[in-house]
């Protein structure tokens, strides 16, 4: 398996066409009166646009991404891009655990760059120096710089089996843990399940629901109570995944071409999985947004991105998780009841009910994820892991 070190370089033509485009966008009219109600307030999206235009200055960021060490490794026959930041070393300590991130939609690793100094460097940032870890954040097939398979579904166990072996034929390390949001809980999920051997404990802001409810296990009521709220919400949200699943390439045909749609079609998603009662600003500026709009934008990958999602009929039933687990809700999931969860994993030693953050936790909360993470794997921490 072959590694090269990476740098992104996103070209000036590439930018310049960009700024045409957003030069020369067109606007829709509100269609209600009341802000967001029908999608991604207009108002909001032109100034958006305009900041993107004047303000927004991609080549400083695209330096601080390139300040952190980042790879391409041939796994399986596909092109993987990752971070691989070490942890800080302590004499006399143990090595740092390594811990891989997996993101979700519409995310990227840009998500988890908040973590890094968190969760590589504790000490430094309010933390015990033997929590360090080393991490790896890799770019799920189809997002920002890794590549799909040409003929294979993308499916979450397609995607552990990948991180499997980036982990350990790639980077390594013997034993691991595994964290992940959104599709990247699914992944690891299927990390635990398929590497026990390898994944030493998996840490989940969404947990799975279980794949099958047997007469002999009827419901809770909270259980049944939950279930009920989450039908009503993906009926109410779920638009745009329906799309994703049955025209993925309708709607990226739009998205590819305008980055005013994209953005319209992606900020929709921070300001209402996000937890800002409603108020996008509050969680998410400017320009966190638009460093990650314009990496979907450069590298052309809104359209890939969706295979997930197309594909998602492909993922076979999910084994029961046997891992030491840990799980951290989010404001998303009150009311999602512990023995749910226990359908579905066999060992959970770490719970903590929902009180702030959203779907993009490692951008919303990312000191009180660090420390969740570092409470988690402490006790399952060993002296050697390569």
């Amino acid at each position: 398996m072959t590694v090269a070190p990476f740098h992104i370089h996103v070209s000036g033509r590439v930018l310049d066409d960009l700024h045409m485009r957003l030069t020369h966008a067109r606007f829709v009219a509100p269609t209600t009166s009341t802000p967001w109600q029908a999608g991604t307030n207009p108002a909001y999206l032109q100034e958006l646009v305009t900041y993107w235009i004047n303000t927004f200055d991609w080549r400083t960021y695209e330096r601080e991404i390139n300040a952190i060490p980042q790879y391409l490794a041939d796994v399986d026959g596909l092109s993987i891009h990752y971070l691989h930041v070490p942890g800080a070393r302590v004499p006399g300590q143990a090595v740092p655990l390594p811990l891989i991130l997996s993101h979700g939609w519409p995310s990227s690793f840009i998500e988890m760059l908040p973590l890094l100094p968190l969760l590589t460097d504790p000490g430094n940032h309010g933390g015990d120096p033997a929590d360090a870890f080393d991490v790896v954040i890799p770019s799920l097939p189809g997002f920002a710089f890794s590549q799909l398979p040409a003929a294979k579904p993308v499916t979450r166990p397609l995607i552990a089996d990948l991180w499997a072996r980036l982990m350990t034929d790639v980077l390594g390390y013997q034993r691991f843990g595994a964290y992940g949001g959104d599709i990247g809980a699914g992944i690891t999920n299927f990390l635990g399940a398929r590497h026990p051997e390898k994944v030493i404990g998996i840490h989940l802001i969404h947990p799975a629901l279980p794949t099958a409810i047997t007469p002999t296990q009827p419901l809770t009521n909270a259980e049944q109570a939950y279930l009920d709220r989450r039908k009503v919400e993906d009926e109410e949200d779920g638009g745009y995944s329906a799309i994703q699943i049955t025209r993925p390439d309708t709607i990226a045909a739009a998205l590819i071409d305008s980055p005013v749609g994209l953005a319209a079609w992606i900020v929709d998603k921070y300001r209402a999985w996000g937890d800002c009662h409603g108020d996008i600003a509050t969680r998410f500026n400017f320009d966190t947004l638009l460093s990650i709009l314009t990496l979907y934008w450069a590298t052309g990958t809104i359209g890939s991105s969706f295979r997930t999602y197309y594909d998602y009929a492909h993922n076979p039933e999910r084994p029961l998780v046997t891992v030491p687990t840990g799980i951290t809700l989010t404001m998303e999931d009150i009311g999602y009841p512990r023995e749910l969860a226990e359908r579905s994993y066999s060992d959970i030693r770490h719970w903590r009910e929902p009180t702030v953050g959203g779907h993009f936790f490692p951008l919303e909360e990312p000191k009180l994820l660090a420390e969740e993470l570092r409470s988690f794997f402490r006790p399952l921490r060993t002296q050697r892991y390569g």
